[in-house]
């Protein structure tokens, strides 16, 4: 009889290469899998796939109250720690920082269950992530200094499991009660809240901002040339196109976007869970545009190849809004969850795929997890930051039905009744996840 790592492996490396197009080993190390192999949370980012087939399998089962009781909504799909941050409503055609949920590549009708459950188990993974840095077992770049950090306890992890779903909860009784209040944005923190700093820088990357020109996503992304503004030479960020490929592209997708296209170039080793799909940035702004002075009449447009949202193999039939193509879906559901959407959002048919088109925020801003699960007192910094996600993430959910607010009261109860089954089956599938981490692992280093 086969062992049963063997069957998980082997489970793990058939939906790798599935989504991926290429199966994990030694001999094939994608930049993607040696990405997700670094820790069980980057293995968690890039694996949705695994999640949905887990639900699919019986490998994870979720209270069937909050699914059988509970109507479907429009879900991020792909919801964990990572995919929540600070953008500006409208895109980059807006000022208003918001923090929300910033990711909807997954999206797709389904139960919110799935996106409660995936975030969930995010705690448990961010936190052993931080648990690793400090005792070698993983690294990161984003913190020089270690001393004096601590990583929150399995009391604080409970703690904020619980604080995550409660906040969920009150913002659907609010909603269901008031339903204007899904007209409601998380637009401030105070000066004690982990999000508060966040808030600041991404203010100051907004237009306006005194950080426009250096810090913004534009001011990061772009340049003076001799021929006026143009993306930066960036080797392993940015590649240069073809004069033929460039005039492809920029036929192509000019009717899409607002103003002229002044530069393209193809983005590479963009996200995770996406890393592997092409993408290309678009520099759109004013024709002969050669000074910072005429940044802010600028924007980067996003043209991103878009596959199917990952519980769609298992899933779609839940709704028949999902047998749209993955583009499609993904802009229509964007534009539900979102309370002002990003004015540049479409989607195209283009050389055999769907492709996205969408604005690069300005002021895109997020922690990572690392970020929030290490400090002096970093229960506190882990609960405050998952009850803002809750609160956000219940009004992106409750946003995609004006007519009735039969979800709202319905989530809102079973939350209630299936809280504290939904932790502990989240906690268990994150050991799951640290688990098939190894797995990947031993296929990479064989």
């Amino acid at each position: 009889m086969e062992h049963t790592d063997e069957r998980r492996a082997r489970l793990i490396a058939d939906e790798l290469e599935r989504v991926d197009g290429v199966r994990p080993g030694r001999d094939t190390p994608g930049r993607k899998h040696r990405k997700m192999a670094s820790n069980p949370f980057h293995f968690y980012r890039g694996s949705a796939q695994i999640f949905y087939t887990d639900l699919k399998e019986g490998v994870l089962l979720l209270p069937a109250g909050i699914t059988e009781w509970v109507k479907p909504t429009a879900v991020v799909g792909d919801c964990h720690m990572a995919n929540f941050g600070f953008v500006t409503e409208k895109g980059s055609h807006g000022n208003l920082v918001v923090f929300v949920p910033n990711d909807f590549d997954d999206a797709c009708i389904g139960h919110a269950a799935w996106d409660l459950t995936r975030f969930l188990a995010s705690i448990f993974l961010a936190s052993d992530f931080a648990h690793g840095i400090l005792d070698g077992r993983y690294e990161t770049s984003e913190i020089d200094d270690l001393s004096g950090l601590k990583a929150p306890s399995e009391e604080e992890q409970e703690t904020a499991a619980r604080a995550f779903l409660e906040a969920y909860r009150e913002m659907a009784e609010a909603v269901a009660e008031d339903p204007a209040r899904r007209r409601t944005v998380k637009s401030g923190f105070p000066k004690d809240h982990v999000l508060h700093k966040g808030l600041k820088k991404a203010r100051k990357r907004s237009i306006g901002g005194k950080n426009f020109q250096t810090k913004s996503t534009l001011g990061k992304a772009v340049a003076v040339a001799e021929d006026g503004l143009r993306f930066r030479d960036r080797p392993g960020r940015y590649r240069r196109l073809d004069a033929s490929s460039a005039a492809s592209i920029r036929s192509e997708f000019r009717p899409y976007v607002d103003d002229e296209i002044l530069d393209i170039v193809e983005r590479l080793g963009a996200g995770t869970g996406s890393v592997n799909v092409e993408r290309y940035y678009l520099l759109v702004g004013p024709t002969g545009a050669s000074t910072f002075a005429e940044l802010p009449m600028c924007h980067i447009v996003e043209v991103k190849q878009q596959r199917p949202a990952a519980p769609l193999r298992h899933f779609a039939d839940i709704d028949p809004r999902n047998r749209l193509s993955p583009a499609h879906l993904t802009v229509d559901l964007q534009r539900l969850m979102q309370r002002e959407p990003d004015l540049l959002l479409d989607e195209v048919a283009w050389n055999g795929s769907q492709w996205l088109v969408r604005s690069r925020h300005h002021a895109r801003y997020s922690l990572d997890p690392e970020e929030i699960c290490l400090a002096d007192a970093p229960g506190k910094r882990l609960r405050q930051y998952v009850e803002a996600c809750g609160q956000a993430l219940a009004l992106a959910h409750c946003r995609t039905d004006h007519r009735s607010n039969a979800f709202e009261t319905a989530i809102a109860a079973r939350i209630e009744d299936s809280g504290d089954v939904l932790i502990e089956t989240s906690r268990a599938y994150s050991r799951q996840v640290v688990a098939d981490h190894a797995l990947l692992r031993s296929m990479l280093d064989a």
